[in-house]
């Protein structure tokens, strides 16, 4: 699909999202076909925040291609008040598409309101489409409540021995980052019938003695690939 040009953009702007000509043509610039254009124009957008950019940015991080683009327009979301950008967020990661919804975790965990918590599910925890749950995983361990954290570790837990390398160091990692919090619930399942999840508990526990041994987690899966428990690996 092509992108929309300029003029086509600036006709079905939204009115609250006219102003002062430069931020308009700024937020015209976010449909740009050149990938350079667009990233200067989130930035500008960033640098002189309004409450008539929100949707503008929102819309795009839900279609941008382009990954430095997309974090210029989480970039400038951050500068906006969480009172506007956060429940406009969360309806992205309710309705959108997979893109859309990873990159709206993403913003959530970059602005970090907790009154965002609310959309961090079980069901979204355990999310089919791994990109989706990576952004969920690192949002949820920046949004959890006070109190909470327990129970948002047993469900991380329950996503351990899930996909390629990227996503279980990924899940390593907010498991970590939820500290004493997590212990039990790896524990359990160290001690349980999965044994891709033993051995990614064994990962998990060697990438926190160890941030910098990534390869923690290839290891892990060589000891399935060879049937041995994890709890028996020297």
């Amino acid at each position: 699909m092509n992108l929309p040009t300029e003029d086509t953009h600036a006709r079905n702007a939204p009115a609250e999202h006219t102003g002062h000509p430069h931020a308009v043509r700024a937020l015209r610039a976010l449909a740009h076909t050149d990938p350079s254009v667009r990233l200067r124009a989130a930035l500008t957008v960033g640098s002189a925040p309004g409450p008539g950019s929100v949707g503008a940015l929102v819309e795009r991080c839900a279609i941008e291609p382009e990954f430095q683009v997309r974090e210029m327009l989480t970039w400038a979301l951050t500068r906006h008040a969480p009172a506007a950008t956060v429940p406009l967020l969360v309806g992205e990661v309710r309705s959108g598409g997979a893109r859309a919804r990873a990159q709206a975790l993403h913003t959530l965990s970059k602005i970090g309101d907790r009154a965002a918590w609310p959309v961090i599910t079980p069901e979204l925890l355990a999310d089919p489409d791994d990109e989706v749950a990576r952004s969920a995983w690192r949002a949820a361990v920046v949004l959890v409540p006070e109190g909470a954290e327990p129970g948002l570790a047993v469900g991380l837990a329950g996503q351990l021995g899930r996909g390629p390398h990227e996503t279980r160091l990924s899940l390593s990692r907010a498991l970590i980052a939820l500290g004493d919090a997590a212990l039990p619930a790896l524990a359990a399942a160290g001690s349980g019938p999965d044994p891709r999840a033993r051995a990614h508990v064994l990962a998990t526990e060697r990438l926190r003695r160890d941030p910098d041994a990534g390869s923690a987690i290839e290891a892990a899966k060589r000891v399935v690939a060879l049937g041995t428990d994890a709890g028996e690996e020297r």
